[in-house]
């Protein structure tokens, strides 16, 4: 480049050849920028809407993804009586996982309680019902006596079966939400958003 550069009209190639500088000095800075917005899953996004269409074979479900018609992530738990929870084994039976912040407070009383009111109807379908909070064993006992609770509940102070439903756990305080599981094994509905005062209604409208 030992051109000279004498006239206006030669401004345009200037400011071109100066960009170009500029772009190829930047490219190895951003590289560690970009990879750092694909792990964010921010760019994810983007690249998934390119990437190569998938096959027809279903990939496992990773941590946190609950498909309908889809088995649900299996955990080994005790629930507050001393009952060894194993979901996988469960199957034959419906089951009902659900996901609460805490004992003893409205709307976690007010859940249970409908729950307690409709089990005639629930057992009687051979319902296997799971409540789920980050509450000790001993916050559960007290809680099933207080209320006369006759389903199980389980700990998860570190929110880990939350993770694996993908249900938001901060605080040790896991968020409302729901997983009517049939007999076949499969997911049959998942409840993001939980109304307490009609939800063991739905349920047992899941399960007829």
């Amino acid at each position: 480049m030992r051109r000279t550069f004498s006239k206006i009209a030669d401004l345009p190639l200037i400011f071109a050849f100066s960009c170009t500088l500029v772009v190829s000095g930047c490219k190895k800075d951003d590289a560690p920028v970009a990879a750092a917005s694909l792990s964010s899953g921010t760019a994810a996004t983007s690249a998934s809407s390119s990437a190569a269409p998938a096959t027809s074979a279903a990939a496992p479900l990773a941590a946190g993804d609950v498909e309908v018609g889809q088995p649900p992530p299996d955990f080994t738990a005790t629930a507050q009586d001393g009952t060894a929870v194993h979901l996988a084994a469960l199957k034959g039976k419906p089951v009902v996982v659900y996901f609460y912040p805490k004992d003893e407070t409205a709307g976690c009383t007010k859940e249970a309680c409908s729950f307690r009111d409709a089990w005639d109807a629930l057992h009687a379908k051979g319902v296997v019902l799971i409540g789920v909070s980050g509450d000790n064993d001993d916050s559960h006992r007290a809680f099933t006596a207080n209320h006369k609770l006759p389903f199980l509940l389980v700990s998860d102070p570190k929110g880990e079966l939350a993770a694996k439903f993908g249900v938001p756990f901060h605080l040790g305080y896991a968020a409302r939400q729901s997983f009517v599981i049939g007999a076949d094994g499969n997911v049959k509905k998942i409840y993001r958003d939980v109304d307490v005062t009609v939800h063991s209604q739905q349920i047992e409208g899941d399960l007829s």
